[in-house]
């Protein structure tokens, strides 16, 4: 099977209106920038984004909801998105708001092919509404639903033809999780390697997981908040 192609327009060529998409990153760590240009360049509309965060005004998802063509976020952090909050407040886009632990967990559970599990995250807050709750030695736990994803849309340091992915540093966040999780995954890398030249005792994610692969150009790799000392 030949999972690479030329580039992210020809990636994300079969997301269609309403689609439900995982896009890994962390912050602007690690997001697949290629595919997010890709899908904006597209016009894709009625999409539903499992992410960690929203991006910001300009960069990332961010400029997705620019052109509007995110009809839920369902996030654990989205504080960074002037355009985010305008479209949350004025009733434009539907929001979903998880803890972290709980967002990643539900999609390691994709991956394993695990239904549900309970967590105590949330428990006793808005979050716990609607939700079935049961007691664990006296502590109170909800039930949380793995994802249901048309598309993971990743970004990884290096992969080979096979699809074989390695994650560099913090950009090995919520990527390797998402990647097991979709349907069918997009994974954009910055090196694109032939099968054998990848050391297997390094691989994050085995190509099994991975459908489409593609050398991804032009990184930015922005910074989101920058700290110095003095």
């Amino acid at each position: 099977m030949n999972k690479v192609v030329e580039n992210a327009d020809i990636a994300v060529q079969n997301v269609k209106d309403g689609s439900v998409l995982m896009l890994g990153g962390f912050g602007l760590c690690g997001i697949p920038e290629n595919s997010i240009a890709a899908l904006v360049r597209k016009g894709v509309k009625n999409l539903t984004c499992i992410s960690n965060n929203a991006g910001v005004d300009d960069f990332g998802i961010g400029l997705m909801l620019q052109k509007k063509q995110v009809k839920k976020m369902i996030s654990s952090y989205v504080g960074e998105n002037a355009e985010f909050e305008r479209q949350l407040l004025s009733g434009e886009l539907e929001v979903e708001l998880i803890p972290q632990g709980t967002l990643a967990e539900r999609c390691r559970a994709t991956g394993a092919g695990i239904p549900a599990f309970y967590t105590p995250a949330g428990a006793g807050t808005e979050v716990a509404e609607g939700k079935e709750t049961r007691v664990f030695n006296g502590k109170t736990y909800l039930l949380e639903h793995a994802f249901d994803s048309d598309f993971a849309i990743v970004k990884a340091w290096k992969g080979d033809t096979d699809g074989n992915l390695i994650f560099k540093a913090t950009a090995r966040n919520f990527n390797p999780l998402m990647a097991m999780a979709g349907k069918i995954t997009i994974a954009e890398v910055e090196e694109l390697v032939e099968p054998g030249e990848l050391d297997a005792n390094e691989i994050h994610v085995p190509g099994i997981f991975v459908n489409v692969i593609f050398k991804g150009v032009d990184y930015e790799k922005r910074i989101e908040q920058l700290t110095v000392s003095q």
